[in-house]
């Protein structure tokens, strides 16, 4: 499964002069929205084994060095392997170009052993684009099933199964396996790390490789190959409309007469 490092969003975040944010090791952390992926990928790894049909989980992340944190805490839920894709070159990548370093990564794994689910969470919170997951499947060329708000695997049909709940209905979607799967934060409540698992994910190694090892061109991947780009960015101005009530036991009359004589109540 993918997991991403970014920055906390209860920092403070800015775009540098290269108009790339800024990453820090020191407000680094793991995705909140990858915590739902892996939570979904160990409970089915736990379903399947108890049937009878043994796996494991694999977290792979793309990144810097403080990077590794994310799949450190995928260790520490549960995981059994941990993968790291480290490489200068992929800096400034875009969701396509971050999607290929993960596909040829995912294809290194599967001529270890095959790889049955790739499962992501529904977007990275640096960034929101939500791209990755369906770019990924179309680099694997695997069939996507995004969003879904419940994921069960079926061993003897080797299918996959989702529920996605949308604004004004509800899909089932069903496909044969392997697939790639992204998972909302309605799928389930993701577990805590324990002390134990805390405790041997510090002993535990993680696999390093980079472009050379996955074969994958430098040129295809960085800031250079990427589709999108920023042009300017800019502090954004401080609000000066902003009206300070001192409550003297009126302030909820005084604030319900200042959004009616403004049209917002």
């Amino acid at each position: 499964m993918c997991l991403k490092h970014v920055p906390d969003i209860q920092s403070e975040r800015a775009l540098g002069s290269d108009n790339r944010m800024v990453r820090g090791a020191e407000d680094g952390t793991l995705n909140e929205l990858d915590e739902y992926a892996v939570e979904a990928a160990l409970s089915l790894v736990e379903a399947q084994t108890a049937a009878g049909t043994p796996g494991e989980v694999v977290v792979l992340t793309v990144g810097p060095a403080e990077a590794v944190g994310a799949v450190r805490k995928g260790l520490q839920l549960g995981a059994a392997q941990a993968v790291h894709v480290q490489d200068d070159a992929v800096a400034g990548s875009d969701a396509l170009g971050t999607a290929r370093v993960l596909a040829a990564a995912v294809r290194h794994l599967d001529a270890q052993a095959p790889v049955d689910l790739v499962v992501t969470g529904m977007a990275g919170l640096d960034g929101l684009t939500s791209l990755v997951p369906a770019a990924l499947a179309a680099e694997l060329g695997l069939p996507a099933l995004p969003l879904a708000s419940e994921l069960t695997v079926d061993g003897s049909t080797r299918t996959v199964r989702v529920r996605r709940d949308l604004d004004h209905a509800t899909e089932v979607l069903q496909a044969p396996l392997p697939a790639v799967v992204s998972v909302t934060d309605q799928a389930n409540r993701p577990r805590y790390p324990n002390f134990q698992g805390i405790m041997a994910a510090r002993s535990m190694p993680v696999t390093t490789l980079t472009l050379a090892d996955l074969s994958v061109d430098s040129a295809t991947v960085g800031s250079d190959a990427a589709r999108t780009e920023v042009l300017s960015a800019a502090p954004r101005p401080p609000r000066e409309d902003r009206v300070l009530v001192t409550d003297e036991g009126d302030a909820g009359v005084r604030l319900a007469a200042y959004l009616v004589d403004r049209g917002l109540a």
